[in-house]
């Protein structure tokens, strides 16, 4: 006997497919949803917690910009006190240069040169005086360059001659000088001196 079916099995067969289709779609979607939502919670979790480092480095950054400030400060103090000690010593070695000065003169002045003014501002020497001749003002300027540590840079303003009285009968002709030079430190003038060993030595 043959049997024959007359439901209509193929939108049945249709229906099913349609419905495991919607189920998987459905499922799929919520898959997906649920991914999604996993992947925003992680990226989420990263920026907080790269938040919460740029938040430390923040910190962290504002300690070390207060230390640099407090380190400038004291490199501003130390610069300070090394210049209040070195005027303190240029001061201590400035005190015996006027004895330097008038002891260096006598030794360097040749015979005819008298000194009838000195003057002395900060380390410049202004020196005025008479001579018997030009001759002996190049004499004492040779000297001035040449035979001391304790001047330098020794230079002549004017020289102009003149008549001196030594009595109503007796006139001379003489160099009125005027020159100045610079006073050196006595710790320049050690090294100056340390120097001249050194190379008379070789």
């Amino acid at each position: 006997m043959i049997l024959i079916n007359l439901l209509p099995h193929r939108e049945a067969a249709r229906k099913r497919r349609r419905e495991t289709f919607q189920a998987i779609m459905v499922a799929s979607a919520l898959a997906g949803l649920a991914i999604a939502g996993l992947i925003y919670w992680w990226f989420q979790m990263q920026i907080t917690d790269q938040q919460d480092k740029n938040n430390f480095l923040r910190g962290e950054v504002q300690v070390l910009e207060k230390q640099i400030k407090e380190i400038a400060t004291i490199e501003e103090e130390i610069a300070a006190l090394q210049a209040r000690q070195k005027a303190v010593e240029d001061l201590q070695s400035d005190r015996n240069l006027p004895v330097h000065l008038l002891n260096e003169l006598v030794k360097q002045l040749p015979d005819g040169v008298y000194v009838t003014s000195l003057k002395q501002a900060d380390q410049v020497v202004t020196m005025q005086g008479m001579a018997q001749s030009n001759e002996r003002v190049s004499e004492m300027l040779r000297n001035l360059t040449n035979n001391t540590p304790w001047f330098s840079k020794p230079e002549l303003v004017e020289i102009i001659a003149a008549n001196v009285s030594l009595s109503p009968k007796d006139q001379r002709r003489v160099a009125s000088f005027n020159l100045r030079f610079r006073l050196v430190r006595s710790s320049e003038a050690q090294k100056a001196d340390a120097a001249n060993e050194v190379v008379a030595g070789k």
